[in-house]
């Protein structure tokens, strides 16, 4: 939306320098606002820096760049699209919405978006946080930050004798953390209640961001949606072959070289990346996370158990067929057959228990086929079991959580993405006229999309606001216990059920008990 004409917009003076913005349908909105010196030339590859301000008023009336990363004319078949141009590595700016620019300490929302840890931005139409900030009563701010190559590769430590050579991505978040809590009061919001929450790859990034010791008490609570804590992430060790590999498919024997490379060469080496790294019946990720001790102390998937963080409200949830999002219309996929998907069990279940395994998976979806029982397995793997391993874990530490499932299936090609992967994302956000792009959200009936949009939509508002997602909209939601283990099914029909997702907790936890 063009900013209002003539001389109303909204002025906030922050300590990090006036900014002019733009009034939108209500809200004071400011766009593209440095939290971070651009990150170019020598600082390629470089912990995020203090900006160096600016002088006068600062127009922050339109959206920056986005960071750079792969684009595919036209979109993707599910999402129809998840970042467009101008991309730039001038991008470390976030996007503000608040009601208005005063000093009454709203709630504050930092929003981390997700893609694979190669795509995405935080200025997308899908994730404005307009609903949130009208309906709740919140600051919100969404942020950009590096990917792909630029964010997520390895570069070592002898350049960096700090340790400082991995987790681009994650110094930029901090960053821009501090900057929400330095700066945010002047918006309208209060820099002591903070909720950071993110969606897939996101929501790594927001765990990982909670654990760090940097952030002690600068958090007050996340939204974990879809968290991938399946993944194995890579010590430095096992990532240098990854690097390596990069290099050579951008031209490039050093790291002196590499940061002489344009940036859309850089971006053009992914796609040889992918190919190296992709293994059947896995989500390919050829840049990922390094747990290396230093940047990353740990999993992120273990970071709110620990220290501060495990004083952090949280609330934590996954979709019913996450994998559908990736796999479901690829036809070499929905050619698999029994065998092909007994051996992929068997990498996580072993040999002996793989054929029992597949078994048990096709006895809990009737009807299920190959294809079928491998999704299920990698959503249990990558994404449900996970989940629920830290919330057992937190509810045995005495700091249960708030679990959910989101189940209803999309209607698009017929059915067969089910509740996949990013369905839930509109829904929170309660805006679906930002996603008529994306095939994921066609044919859905209206009345039981609005209706589940409503019911969602003012449970992550009553979250921001108290730590408790109730609202009188909605059934009672008690927190995942260790002896009940509620979880709140989001479908049609809105459901807190116990154990809901038991048996795939079980069936996993017994093969790790099991010899391989």
């Amino acid at each position: 939306m063009a900013p209002t004409p003539g001389p109303d917009h909204p002025v906030a003076h922050p300590p990090a320098g006036p900014l002019r913005g733009a009034f939108e349908d209500g809200l004071a909105v400011f766009r593209a606002v440095p939290y971070a010196a651009p990150p170019v030339g020598e600082l390629r590859w470089r912990p995020a820096r203090p900006h160096p301000g600016w002088s006068g008023t600062r127009d922050a009336t339109a959206d920056g760049p986005s960071a750079p990363q792969m684009y595919m004319e036209g979109g993707d078949p599910v999402l129809g699209g998840h970042g467009s141009p101008p991309f730039d590595e001038d991008c470390l700016t976030l996007d503000l919405w608040t009601p208005a620019v005063d000093d009454a300490r709203r709630p504050v929302l930092l929003w981390i978006h997700g893609g694979g840890f190669v795509s995405g931005s935080g200025s997308l139409p899908n994730y404005s946080g307009a609903t949130f900030s009208r309906d709740g009563d919140l600051v919100v701010v969404s942020i950009n930050y590096r990917i792909g190559p630029l964010g997520y590769l390895y570069t070592g430590t002898e350049d960096e004798p700090d340790g400082s050579g991995a987790n681009h991505w994650l110094a930029d978040q901090l960053a821009a953390l501090r900057w929400v809590r330095e700066n945010i009061s002047a918006f309208g919001g209060d820099p002591d209640s903070i909720t950071v929450a993110g969606q897939s790859g996101g929501a790594v990034s927001t765990a990982a961001l909670a654990g760090l010791p940097e952030a002690r008490e600068l958090i007050r609570r996340v939204i974990l949606m879809s968290p991938p804590f399946g993944l194995d992430l890579p010590a430095p060790d096992a990532y240098r072959e990854r690097t390596a590999a990069y290099l050579e498919l951008a031209g490039a024997k050093t790291l002196a070289e590499l940061r002489a490379v344009p940036w859309p060469e850089l971006i053009g080496a992914m796609g040889g990346l992918f190919a190296l790294t992709t293994r059947w019946g896995y989500w390919p990720t050829p840049f990922l996370p390094v747990v290396d001790g230093v940047t990353l102390p740990r999993h992120p998937g273990q970071a709110l158990l620990h220290g501060a963080a495990a004083d952090i409200d949280v609330m934590i949830g996954w979709t019913r067929e996450e994998a559908n999002f990736g796999f479901a219309l690829n036809e070499a996929y929905g050619a698999a057959d029994r065998e092909q998907v007994t051996a992929r069990i068997a990498d996580t279940f072993g040999p002996e228990a793989a054929p029992g395994v597949y078994a048990a998976y096709e006895r809990a979806r009737p009807g299920n086929g190959p294809a079928g029982v491998l999704m299920d397995l990698i959503t249990d793997e990558l994404f449900r079991v996970p989940a629920l391993r830290l919330a057992e874990a937190r509810a045995a530490a005495g700091r249960p959580v708030w679990a959910y499932q989101f189940d209803l299936p999309a209607a698009s090609y017929d059915g067969r993405l089910g509740a996949a992967h990013c369905l839930e994302l509109p829904f929170a956000f309660a805006n679906f006229d930002q996603w008529a792009h994306a095939p994921l959200t066609a044919g859905l009936d209206p009345a039981v999309r609005d209706g589940l949009a409503h019911t969602m939509h003012e449970a992550w508002i009553a979250f921001v606001r108290t730590g408790d997602p109730n609202h009188p909209d909605m059934p009672a939601w008690n927190p995942y216990e260790k002896d009940t283990r509620t979880t709140m099914r989001f479908d049609s029909v809105v459901t807190a059920l116990d154990d809901l997702a038991g048996d795939s907790l079980r069936l996993h936890e017994g093969a790790l008990a099991r010899p391989r």
